[in-house]
């Protein structure tokens, strides 16, 4: 076990981390903060939810002079979510310093932005083709920089963004320190690595440290028509407490959600096509446990850092291996046991096969319960609820009118009665979604060689310069990307 304390961090980043209630370092923290703080380079292989902000975040703000009120540190991610998320950690790590931390994303207003910048925060983090605006328009100044993060390369690389962060990169002075994370490592990242970096010490967390040793994982082998009567009932049985389910198309997310709310689910649906209001808005229902169910693509809730949550179901398997991790990646947290459920179509099982064997891990089957299960589930939370009163509660002042209901009942009948009143009993609404295709292992395969040449464009063809081919804009309007204006 590697604690903070044993990292040599200074006294007001300590302050903060004890306040936060962190003791033990991650893997990635242990073996990035004492490069960090040498000042290294550090290119750092690991996911969402491994601790990369702190990792990342303890050495920049070791760093900032807070009587300097010029930019210091540089943080680039791929979307407003993971923007907004890592500023408010450094925020929150850098309190007792002084530190200032502004999140700098598209969708906002440019003057208000500006005018946020002119009150000078030592640390911006902002998405690609924002920062890259602001930059050129002289609204951000990068001369006193000395520490610069790349957040997701990997991913900023399948958005589109290469150029743009190499162009970043240039526009930073030369004798800074720069920390990049991807989960992977394609070969335009290595160049950023060998080019643009300097002698960059290694660090990678495997993914079985990541994110699968919490998590139990199941399967549901299900037919198309028959998921959504699968997903209530087993809502029903499992009760959790704050769940999130994924679906392939923003259309598959918009028919889940009103299909729940039909069944009296307490569910909100967020994916690309809504405004950036709206998203923070279901965000900050579900982290208040207003809503219990977030109902999300892969593009909108990456970079999702929510503590609580205790079932993932995937009700459409996705495309490929490393989408799976990152989902069920979203429970399991801090320590704690989640369950992944995926949803899997009798054509879809030889693809079951390939994520067990590229994750190493195996998925317990599960059997799809009936209407009568799933009611005799609810039926048991109001016993547990029932029994935990009956321990903890003072009854006494109940027992008088106990004895009157005794009484004019039999006992049976009176506790039948409190278990039916306090039972949520599900509407049987009809639901029908529009079906999907189903995801084969042929089709994961061509859709990953159909990114690698479409990365391989990016050298060609540069989104900042606007010159995109036929073929990426084909490919940005296949995932509902805005490019920069959403990001």
């Amino acid at each position: 076990m590697t604690t903070f304390q044993s990292l040599g961090i200074s006294k007001p980043i300590m302050k903060a981390l004890e306040k936060m209630g962190f003791e033990e370092a991650t893997p990635i923290q242990a073996q990035t903060i004492p490069f960090g703080l040498q000042g290294k380079d550090v290119i750092g292989q690991a996911q969402t939810g491994t601790g990369k902000t702190a990792a990342f975040g303890i050495p920049m703000l070791d760093k900032i002079d807070k009587d300097q009120k010029k930019i210091q540190g540089l943080v680039v991610a791929p979307t407003r979510e993971l923007a907004i998320q890592v500023s408010e950690e450094i925020h929150r790590l850098g309190k007792f310093k002084g530190v200032r931390t502004l999140p700098v994303y598209g969708g906002q207003h440019m003057q208000r932005q500006i005018r946020a910048l002119k009150d000078g925060p030592h640390i911006v983090v902002a998405t690609p083709g924002r920062l890259l605006d602001h930059i050129r328009r002289k609204t951000i100044d990068t001369s006193n920089v000395h520490t610069a993060v790349l957040d997701e390369a990997d991913e900023m690389l399948n958005m589109g963004f290469i150029d743009d962060i190499r162009d970043i990169l240039k526009a930073i002075p030369e004798q800074r320190q720069t920390l990049l994370f991807s989960a992977t490592m394609p070969k335009e990242i290595r160049e950023i690595a060998t080019t643009l970096m300097k002698k960059p010490e290694e660090v990678k967390v495997k993914a079985k440290e990541m994110t699968v040793s919490n998590i139990n994982q199941f399967f549901v082998e299900v037919q198309e028509k028959q998921k959504f009567d699968t997903l209530t009932n087993l809502l029903d049985i499992h009760a959790p407490e704050l769940a999130i389910i994924f679906g392939r198309t923003k259309k598959r997310v918009d028919e889940v959600t009103e299909g729940l709310h039909a069944r009296g689910f307490r569910a909100e649906g967020i994916h690309g096509d809504l405004t950036q209001g709206k998203r923070m808005s279901v965000l900050n229902k579900f982290k208040n446990g207003r809503i219990e169910i977030l109902v999300a693509t892969d593009v909108a809730a990456r970079g999702l850092d929510i503590s609580g949550v205790t079932h993932v179901y995937n009700f459409d398997v996705p495309q490929d291996p490393e989408s799976y991790v990152h989902r069920i990646g979203r429970t399991g947290r801090a320590g704690k046991g989640g369950e992944a459920i995926s949803f899997i179509t009798p054509r879809e099982m030889p693809h079951l096969h390939l994520i067990e064997k590229t994750t190493k891990s195996k998925m317990q089957r599960l059997q799809a319960p009936s209407v009568d299960e799933a009611r005799l589930g609810q039926q048991q939370i109001t016993v547990d609820k029932l029994n935990r009163t009956i321990e903890k509660a003072n009854l006494q002042d109940y027992r008088e009118t106990a004895a009157e209901l005794l009484n004019q009942h039999d006992s049976m009948t009176i506790v039948a009665a409190a278990l039916k009143m306090m039972t949520k009993e599900r509407r049987q609404t009809p639901v029908t979604l529009t079906s999907v295709q189903p995801v084969s292992v042929k089709k994961a395969n061509n859709d990953k060689n159909k990114r690698k040449n479409y990365r391989g464009d990016n050298k060609r063809n540069s989104y900042r310069k606007g010159k995109q081919s036929g073929r990426n804009r084909k490919f940005q309007n296949k995932r509902g990307s805005n490019n920069k204006n959403n990001y």
